[in-house]
């Protein structure tokens, strides 16, 4: 008997208490494993990530938990072979496993990248500016994003075991969260194999990760308000979980990813003889034959104009009348077969539903040639394209989550962005077209029902990753039929762990609180220049308070000439004192700004490497000629970079006039050695 998969839950690997149910083989029909998850302690899974798993996370900044991604990838791609040959039997091919597999570790590092550039070497993140409650300054308001002390529970699907899991795990780790992973069971396996490595790298802290083999019934009974379900698969499951008393009236925060009929819009500008229109039709055949079609990204509808319907149709066909169909680890095979027979049948359902307003122009949905396998012991099918009559509702409405699409005209710019809104929602929607004045109307009406759109035209299309790609950076998600959720989006996607709290409070607090120094905030000024001090001795509030220096004419004209910045309000005297804003010569804000940093520099060799950036630079008030001007420059962030010899130190610059009015305010950014000890 084939092997029972097992989950890890508390710790440990647990077998079941029963033989499980069998996995199938989506080539050959052979069983690859079983899965049951019979007698499981899911409430001890739960309350162990709570007591153990949420505590040893929250105690790692951002950093250190975006150094354990990176560690994590790498540790992965170590062992992509074994992942490989286990992909073949879910049913997908080498280039279908690339997008799965490397996709799933390309989004580890990419997190980690975004957490270490994006995101502070601490455990709190700053939302936005200090807002200022009162006159005095005495009063301030802080957003700020905290870690749940809850568990994100990842239901996945079937279609992509390794990036489905990654692309949930790695900003709810970056978050501070625990994950409970609940894979699909016909491609479950796998997965498996892939939590088997993550846990066995010893990367991970104990409790961060558990695994979940079989059903997820009863989960939900165990979550409460800290908790999250990401939640990807069918709308009718969704709405399942939707109505569960834990998410009604409990607080638990649900986010679903769910059916999309999504569509590809053929701009009316485009003929055969242009680029676009060869672009299109691959895109749209890629779409159809990637993992057989069994994306939630994949093309449903394809929206061309009336006049151009019969050479897109004869385009299509003609070219997936080149797709060969047979076993994944066939070399000569373009497609593979769909996951199970199960979802062969389902996608049969689906085709028939949507013939009794369509023609099959393409293809037999019941029958088919393949190369390297039996057609029926597999769950092979054949690519199908059909072309919708006038005014047919079923292409909005009936998805076939496999190798199906459906052609619908269009007359007007308007009409295909109506169609398009029929699907009621959508992942994502791409338009191919060269025309700016399109491109807008179209992007325009669609964005309200898609969480992503593409335009691709000759100038992007060497770059573009695909209309079905969804990419760690960009968000994933969409409204109304596509489940109303959000996943992925860079740090958009950790903040979605997080909990967003305004603080008020006086400014030495929300500096104590936030470790961020805070305007308002008392200073320490000492004998030592903070310049001087290393990251084991400066301090947030080290504050440099500089001597005074004035801006003659002889500054203000040697800088016009110098740079050969000449603009009038600086150089012609008649002209500046005709502006309302100036009403005479003054100084160049950059003048400004040089002349502060000659201020606050200690120009010794030191601890200071090297100042790499100003950020946030305001000019609030003219310096004029002979004016006198000073800055204060306090330490407000300090970042130790993890695996080097320096941090970050982010410096609160206020420059003021003689009569202490702030004439440019920005932020100073230093890198400066660790010291001893760090």
């Amino acid at each position: 008997m084939s092997e029972v998969l097992e989950s890890y839950a508390q710790g440990s690997w647990f077998a079941p208490a029963d033989e499980g149910v069998p996995l199938a083989d989506a080539n050959t029909g052979e069983t690859v494993a079983r899965i049951s998850a019979a007698g499981l302690d899911v409430a001890g899974m739960v309350d162990h990530a709570r007591r153990v798993g949420g505590p040893a996370l929250r105690r790692l900044t951002f950093h250190q938990r975006a150094i354990i991604l990176k560690e994590l990838a790498k540790h992965l791609t170590e062992h992509k072979d074994e992942f490989y040959a286990l992909s073949y039997r879910t049913g997908a091919n080498k280039r279908d496993t690339m997008v799965d597999v490397d996709g799933g570790f390309g989004t580890l590092f990419s997190y980690s990248g975004k957490g270490r550039r994006e995101l502070p070497n601490a455990t709190v993140i700053l939302d936005g500016p200090l807002e200022q409650l009162g006159r005095q300054g005495t009063f301030v308001g802080q957003h700020v994003y905290t870690s749940r002390p809850g568990v994100a529970v990842q239901i996945n699907a079937f279609n992509f075991p390794v990036w489905g899991m990654l692309e949930k795990f790695a900003p709810a780790f970056l978050a501070g969260m625990p994950s409970i992973v609940k894979p699909a069971s016909q491609t479950a396996y796998l997965t498996a194999a892939v939590v088997r490595r993550m846990v066995g790298s010893g990367l991970l802290p104990e409790g961060s990760l558990q695994f979940l083999a079989g059903s997820a019934r009863g989960v939900l009974d165990h979550l409460g308000a800290q908790d999250i379900v990401g939640f990807t698969g069918s709308a009718s499951t969704g709405a399942t979980l939707r109505s569960h008393p834990n998410v009604v009236g409990g607080g638990v925060q649900l986010n679903v990813e769910a059916d999309s009929l999504n569509c590809s819009i053929l701009g009316p500008d485009v003929t055969p003889e242009d680029p676009e229109f060869d672009l299109y039709v691959k895109q749209v055949v890629t779409e159809m034959t990637v993992k057989a079609g069994q994306k939630c990204t994949a093309i449903r509808r394809v929206i061309v104009p009336e006049a151009m319907a019969d050479a897109v149709t004869a385009a299509l066909v003609d070219r997936l009348s080149k797709v060969v169909v047979g076993a994944a680890d066939d070399p000569d095979a373009r497609m593979g077969p769909l996951a199970s027979l199960d979802q062969r049948e389902e996608v049969r359902k689906a085709v028939k539903a949507l013939r009794s307003s369509s023609t099959v122009v393409f293809g037999d949905p019941d029958s088919v040639e393949v190369t390297g396998a039996d057609a029926e012991s597999g769950a092979f099918m054949s690519p199908v394209l059909l072309r919708a009559e006038p005014g047919a509702a079923e292409p909005h409405d009936v998805e076939a989550f496999g190798p199906v699409s459906t052609v619908i005209t269009y007359s007007g710019v308007a009409d295909a962005v109506e169609l398009a809104a029929r699907g009621r929602g959508s992942l994502v929607g791409s338009l191919v077209t060269n025309d700016p004045d399109v491109a807008r109307e179209v992007v325009l009406g669609l964005a309200p029902w898609h969480g992503r759109i593409l335009v691709l035209n000759r100038d992007d299309a060497k770059e573009s990753t695909g209309h079905g790609s969804p990419l760690p950076v960009l968000v994933h998600g969409g409204p109304g039929r596509a489940g109303g959720g959000e996943e992925l989006g860079g740090v958009r996607g950790v903040k979605h762990h997080m909990q967003r709290t305004a603080i008020q409070a006086p400014p030495d607090m929300v500096t104590a609180i936030t470790g961020h120094w805070t305007t308002g905030s008392r200073r320490t000024v000492g004998d030592v220049h903070p310049f001087r001090k290393d990251l084991t001795q400066l301090r947030i509030g080290d504050t440099i308070a500089s001597a005074e220096r004035t801006v003659t004419r002889a500054d203000i004209d040697h800088f016009a000439e110098f740079t050969g910045d000449t603009f009038y309000a600086h150089t012609d005297e008649e002209a500046a004192a005709a502006n309302p804003l100036f009403g005479g010569i003054v100084a160049h804000g950059y003048l400004v700004v040089s002349l502060a940093a000659g201020l606050f520099v200690d120009p010794a060799p030191g601890p200071v490497l090297a100042n790499f950036g100003v950020d946030n630079l305001r000019f609030l008030t003219p310096v004029k000629e002979d004016a006198t001007i000073r800055v204060t420059l306090t330490a407000k962030q300090i970042t130790p970079r993890s695996n080097a010899d320096y941090g970050e130190v982010r410096w609160d610059a206020v420059v003021t006039n003689q009569d202490d009015e702030p004439v440019a305010t920005y932020d100073v950014l230093t890198l400066v050695a660790k010291g001893e000890g760090e």
